[in-house]
């Protein structure tokens, strides 16, 4: 028996939404709010939407080619390692070919591509770890269907002319710094740079509003914010700058979980304990982060999902050029652990 066809009418019944709402947020048209365009996008993908699953199925794809751009490999304890096999099944059931090209530190300077690299034979790219704003915006020019996983911040970067593709940050952080002030903290710290890329930037907005909203001043010298130029990944380097804290935190939310996994070693190298001592959550649900701190507090991102969706995006970009850009967010899931006192915050 033939699967139902899902249409937009679906969608908007199963949203609670109007028809027309769910056409301008898939045609990326008309005055709707950026959460209802993801929810309807993100809808719309798990139904198997036309414009995302069987419409893409009857398309013959044969020598496409899409060039991912990256400043580091994807590796196991890396969120991309999931998102790129995800991706890269995706693309291979339609018989497209995917080329890795690693970004060094003069191709950013000089803006130039890859020595390897030949624009004719290209369809796409998609873009992980690309946060040099010159040259995203670079690439941006070369008039090839692009897809960004993150990105520069919109301060860096208001323009970008490419789809792009975050996980869920705001909601989440504030949520979790929500829940922990509920618990009795009032001195919370955010250990990241801001600026690094715009799911940071996300992620420190999300706990800025969890703050004025409950009537919380944000005070920055009880943040570690210096810009990623500095070494987060050195626990020793993390170690004197909670030194440098007039007073130890209640919690520390970490713009990822590698520096949380820094922050925790940093921490027990001058004998503070978590939970007893303060509390720390990390954001990514990273593998490694998972076997050295395994009880850590985290924001997990759907990789392997967001890869999958990945693929659908960049496919219709390759279809048609011409239509609007899109930004979409996955959502994300928070797992409350014993760095967090999971105990107290699950009986929210």
């Amino acid at each position: 028996m033939q699967n139902k066809k899902i249409t937009a009418q679906d969608i908007a019944d199963k949203l609670n939404i109007s028809r027309n709402t769910v056409s301008k947020a898939l045609n990326n048209t008309g005055n709707i709010s950026e959460d209802t365009k993801m929810k309807v996008i993100q809808t719309a993908f798990e139904m198997g939407y036309k414009n995302f699953s069987q419409e893409n199925k009857n398309i013959t794809f044969k020598n496409k080619e899409i060039a991912l751009f990256t400043t580091n490999m994807p590796n196991s304890s890396h969120f991309g390692s999931k998102f790129l096999s995800g991706f890269e099944k995706k693309i291979s059931s339609f018989g497209i070919k995917l080329s890795i090209y690693i970004i060094r530190e003069d191709d950013l300077l000089s803006r130039k591509l890859p020595s390897n690299f030949q624009t004719e034979l290209i369809d796409a790219i998609i873009c992980i770890e690309m946060f040099d704003a010159n040259y995203s915006n670079f690439i941006c020019k070369l008039g090839i269907p692009t897809l960004f996983i993150d990105c520069p911040t919109t301060k860096e970067c208001p323009n970008l002319k490419s789809d792009i593709l975050l996980m869920e940050n705001y909601n989440s952080v504030y949520t979790v710094t929500k829940n922990l002030i509920n618990n009795g903290c009032k001195n919370i710290s955010f250990v990241g740079d801001p600026n690094h890329c715009q799911s940071f930037y996300e992620r420190w907005q999300g706990y800025c509003s969890a703050l004025l909203d409950y009537n919380i001043q944000l005070d920055k010298s009880t943040c570690i914010l210096d810009n990623d130029s500095n070494p987060y990944s050195d626990s020793s380097w993390l170690r004197d700058n909670i030194k440098k804290l007039d007073k130890l935190p209640d919690a520390f939310i970490c713009a990822n979980d590698f520096i949380a996994v820094s922050l925790v070693n940093a921490l027990k190298s001058i004998n503070i304990s978590i939970p007893e001592d303060t509390l720390v959550c990390g954001f990514d649900g990273s593998l490694e982060a998972k076997i050295i701190v395994s009880q850590l507090t985290t924001i997990t991102i759907p990789s392997y999902d967001m890869g999958n969706l990945a693929a659908e995006l960049i496919i219709s970009r390759i279809k048609d050029n011409s239509t609007p850009f899109k930004t979409v967010h996955v959502k994300t899931s928070i797992d409350y652990r014993e760095s967090t006192g999971f105990n107290i915050i699950n009986t929210l």
